[in-house]
């Protein structure tokens, strides 16, 4: 019997090969500030693709200029950007593996430095920032305060999201994710902490979870019936009085009454915690919990990095699909190498890289 992280998953008539797929990672390598893609990336995600991957997916894309993380994130706000994706997602099809975009608006986390330069917090305008923009003017520590969106404000980042998604599909990506987790604009909504609005956007639950179902609405509706759509959570805060795994799995079955169709399960972001119980599969927990209460299939996400991990999670039904990163960055042949340790003989491993089988 093939082991279950190698067992197909078909969503929407789009058919993965298997289980294990790239979870979005930023790059912060759009040297230009400009939101195109590169050879980095190409060659970056085009690895996963060629190792074995079943889906991959692009970090977190923006659909506005102002809603990247960095100045060096990447976007698809225009069909440029549009263009130079579709090589890309060319390339990970010829390798047999699906292709998927996180869409994104960064909100208040938006215009900050890129992990690794020497300066943090928000990028001056000067050197390339932007004022950022949130559900209401309370910052995140460390960051410039933003300003609060009005209504309008809140409608033209739906459409956004719509055009984006429109782009995406367009130049060839199968699977569309919509980023509502780790503290941008989407959770910033959700959570009770980052979301002080009086209006219909604030408030009750069902307010504060209005601009991500009318975000999902507009998606949906931009891609019609045979593009699946996923949305990533934060299924907690992991903060007093914060957005709960409750909520999550509250917003999760709502979010599938509106047409998404997985709900991709991490936690946090939203405010600074320096006490998460961070260990192996530590995340995977609430993909189970909200797959059982909201009826919907998951990814489960968080330092997997093991086959046997990562099929134990698939074949005792924690969640239907496992996303890595850091496991992929050390060794983007990680897919090639789980069947070789699950005793797994796949049809997909490169024909020129025949001298080097992976055998272990």
């Amino acid at each position: 019997m093939v082991p279950s992280l190698f067992d197909p998953i078909t969503v929407r008539g789009v058919t993965v090969r298997n289980r294990l797929w790239v979870t979005p990672m930023c790059q912060y390598s759009a040297e230009n500030q400009d939101g195109m893609p590169t050879d980095w990336h190409l060659v970056h995600l085009g690895s996963f693709a060629r190792g074995g991957a079943g889906a991959v997916f692009t970090e977190a894309t923006a659909v506005v200029p102002e809603g990247r993380i960095s100045p060096q994130d990447l976007g698809i706000w225009n069909d440029q950007q549009r263009d130079i994706f579709a090589r890309i997602v060319a390339f990970i099809h010829s390798q047999g593996a699906v292709a998927g975009i996180q869409l994104a608006h960064a909100g208040r986390k938006g215009s900050t430095f890129r992990t690794w330069d020497e300066r943090r917090g928000t990028v001056p305008v000067a050197d390339g920032g932007w004022p950022t923009v949130a559900p209401s003017a309370v910052g995140f520590p460390g960051y410039e305060a933003p300003a609060a969106l009005t209504v309008e404000g809140i409608r033209g980042v739906t459409e956004a999201f719509a055009a984006a998604a429109l782009r995406a599909v367009d130049a060839g990506f199968d699977l569309i994710e919509i980023h509502a987790a780790h503290g941008y604009l989407l959770h910033q909504f959700l959570s009770p902490l980052s979301n002080t609005r009086t209006d219909s956007y604030g408030g009750a639950l069902a307010n504060r979870a209005r601009a991500l179902l009318e975000t999902i609405d507009a998606v949906r509706s931009a891609v019609g019936g045979s593009v699946p759509i996923s949305v990533r959570f934060s299924a907690t805060d992991w903060a007093d009085g914060g957005w709960s795994l409750e909520d999550t799995q509250t917003v999760a079955r709502w979010a599938a009454e509106h047409g998404a169709d997985l709900a991709d399960i991490s936690t946090g972001g939203n405010v600074p915690v320096h006490d998460i119980p961070v260990g192996p599969g530590y995340q995977v927990p609430f993909a189970t919990a909200v797959r059982t209460a909201a009826g919907v299939p998951t990814i489960a996400v968080g330092l997997i990095d093991e086959p046997h991990q990562a099929e134990q999670i698939i074949a005792t039904g924690l969640a239907d699909v496992v996303m890595a990163g850091r496991e992929f960055l050390r060794d983007p042949n990680f897919a090639l190498r789980a069947a070789a340790s699950l005793g797994v003989k796949v049809s997909y491993a490169p024909s020129q890289y025949h001298r080097a089988p992976i055998t272990r």
